[in-house]
């Protein structure tokens, strides 16, 4: 090769290996490193957690999340063998069992994540057909669950359907047997509610984890699918249980509307739980172990038609050790936007999965809590964290005043009162029982299709009709139009049990490997080239150099 084609050459390589060179260190500096992390716990806010984790695959953040109920959560968190852990309640010190519940040391925060309300759903058949519209008042549910109620026939629920007669049927009620937080709301309910129904039955005040199951009519079962199956199940008629309103939902079955303090009956939809919300009340004391845990006394007694008295929120719990022994700064990377996305954008989809979105005041202090993962890790990238673009559905960017979801849930149908109806629509559906035609499920009142004599059974149809719906809200998912995610990222390294990592691009990667791109299209266009040409300029030096 002649010296003006090796310097060509040369030149050619030297340009590629420093633009590769500035791609790399461009690519480390601002591509996001994640790693898999990975929780346990609460069974009743399990379903919506595994549609935000389905959502986020795709943007290379891999989340692995396992229920079981929410006092394996807090023990699993406790014994540094979970990245995160979900539960309803927080640690309680010692437990109704006399166990230690604490973090053992290891440092954490309570991170709200959504919200919804504590159902009851049954199997109630009156020859092969399903009663759908069942309603009970709260002292009648609490009788039911602490063995003084133990028939279909009982006259306090044909008192609270309004005169209609079931057959006699034992209640078979369907609890919990391991340790569960929606156990833990129930409970804590009936104690708030009715201590002298609950606490003779529990022998102490105070809620439990685990269901005190007595005599032989209860049926425990581990974990909210369990609960729910059982109940569908082919010997399931007669049969009552508690779990968070998404499993009926998905099953396609029913619930019951319980009784408020207007005296209405109604289901925990995401209105009605977004209306009962309104009167939480929030530990604000940061210095406090039970910072952003709720205090629900002003839930359940809620004055509005609409409220759904059981109704509450879930947590996450998240380790805020600077030396935390799992965490590294990938999985704080992967954590904080996975529910950056979860706080925003993934509460537009919490009204169809049968929970609710959380209001303004949780997602702020969601944002608060998961400012401590960059206290413990500087280089945690939390920028553009803002409300204001924040796709959520239940508060407006623009005038965060106002409560949207709340704000647009309709009254309850007429027929919904004490001493009316009962209504014909079906429960179990995620749409609200009103008057009201503007949330497109109106035409409650278009006749009950129930009479005594026909023991309350469902034949008269939903009554849905079609409506206008609000410009702001989808009635059905809750969703607010327009809007995205705007979910950002950074770099970190794992450190910990070789965990996996997974590199997501931002825009500045984009116009980075657009470089490169072009870059490989030169090499392939110029080098084969210069190889032609260097190859005939030796076969030229080599035939004149022959005798």
């Amino acid at each position: 090769m002649n010296r003006p084609v090796r310097a060509v050459s040369r030149a050619v390589l030297a340009v590629a290996l420093a633009m590769t060179f500035l791609v790399g260190a461009s690519t480390s500096a601002h591509a996001t490193v994640y790693a898999q992390i990975e929780g346990t716990g609460s069974t009743w806010s399990e379903l919506i957690v595994q549609q935000w984790i389905a959502d986020v695959d795709a943007n290379g953040m891999k989340v692995v999340y396992t229920g079981g109920g929410s006092t394996k959560g807090r023990k699993d968190f406790s014994q540094d063998s979970t990245d995160f852990a979900i539960s309803e309640i927080p640690y309680q010190g010692t437990d109704e069992r006399g166990q230690a519940d604490t973090s053992n040391g290891r440092e954490y925060a309570y991170l709200p994540i959504v919200a919804g309300g504590t159902a009851f759903t049954y199997q109630l058949k009156i020859g092969n057909d399903l009663v759908r519209n069942l309603r009970l008042s709260g002292e009648t549910l609490a009788k039911i669950f602490t063995n003084q109620i133990t028939n279909w026939n009982d006259p306090a629920i044909t008192k609270d359907n309004n005169g209609r007669k079931f057959p006699s049927l034992p209640i078979i009620p369907v609890v919990r047997s391991d340790g569960s937080g929606t156990t833990a709301q129930f409970t804590t309910w009936m104690d708030k509610q009715y201590p002298n129904i609950w606490r003779p039955y529990f022998g102490q005040s105070g809620l439990t984890s685990y269901y005190p199951k007595k005599g032989d009519r209860m049926v425990s079962q581990a974990g909210s699918d369990q609960v729910m199956n059982t109940i569908k199940g082919f010997a399931g008629n007669g049969m009552i249980g508690y779990v968070e309103y998404s499993y009926p939902i998905n099953a396609n079955y029913p619930v019951v509307k319980v009784e408020n303090k207007a005296s209405y009956f109604v289901e925990p939809t995401q209105y009605n739980t977004a209306v009962a919300l309104t009167k939480a009340k929030i530990n604000q004391d940061k210095n406090s172990q039970l910072y952003l845990t709720q205090i629900l006394d002003g839930v359940y007694s809620n004055p509005d038609p609409r409220a759904y008295p059981i109704s509450s929120y879930s947590y996450m719990i998240i380790p805020t050790g600077a030396q935390d022994p799992r965490m590294s700064t990938a999985k704080r990377q992967t954590l904080a936007d996975f529910m950056y996305y979860s706080l925003c954008s993934g509460q537009t989809k919490a009204g169809a999965y049968g929970y609710s979105s959380l209001p303004l005041n949780l997602v702020q202090a969601g944002f608060q809590q998961l400012a401590k993962l960059k206290t413990a890790d500087p280089k945690v990238d939390l920028t553009d964290r803002d409300v204001r673009s924040c796709n959520n559905p239940t508060f407006d960017g623009k005038n965060l005043n106002k409560n949207v979801l709340a704000e647009t849930a309709p009254q309850p149908a007429a027929c919904d009162k004490a001493g009316a109806g009962p209504c014909g629509t079906e429960t179990g559906t995620g749409k609200p029982s009103t008057d009201d035609d503007t949330t497109g499920n109106g035409g409650a009142t278009g006749g009950t299709g129930n009479t005594q004599g026909g023991g309350g059974v469902d034949t008269g149809g939903t009554g849905n009709a079609p409506g206008g719906g609000t410009p702001s809200i989808d009635p059905e998912t809750g969703a607010v139009t327009g809007g995205g995610d705007t979910t950002t990222t950074t770099t970190g390294d794992a450190i910990y049990a070789n965990p996996t990592e997974l590199v997501a691009g931002r825009t500045s990667d984009q116009r980075t490997f657009g470089w490169l791109a072009v870059l490989e299209l030169l090499a392939l266009v110029l080098l084969p080239g210069l190889y032609v040409v260097s190859m005939r300029r030796r076969r030229g030096g080599q035939t004149g150099a022959r005798p």
